[in-house]
């Protein structure tokens, strides 16, 4: 009974921390399309799994569409 009791103690401390971890990556994710900008690849891999049958936009195209998304906010502010 003691050594159950510990496995699962262990168990849980290591799901703790592996959604501790995916946290951390979602964090980071977060602050890197924030300072740097989406992230191509992601989205590559994305249209792959959930619209294989549509074209992707290539870089340029990409990168227009997130600038535009990102700056032509139409909230009334300027900030």
């Amino acid at each position: 009974m003691l050594k159950q009791v510990a496995a699962d103690a262990a168990q849980a401390a290591l799901s703790a921390a592996s959604d501790m971890l995916q946290a951390g990556r979602y964090m980071a994710r977060g602050v890197r399309q924030q300072l740097i900008g989406a992230d191509y690849g992601a989205y590559l891999a994305h249209m792959a799994r959930t619209h294989p049958d549509d074209e992707p936009l290539s870089y340029e195209a990409f990168f227009l569409e997130r600038q535009e998304a990102r700056y032509s906010a139409r909230t009334g502010r300027c900030c």
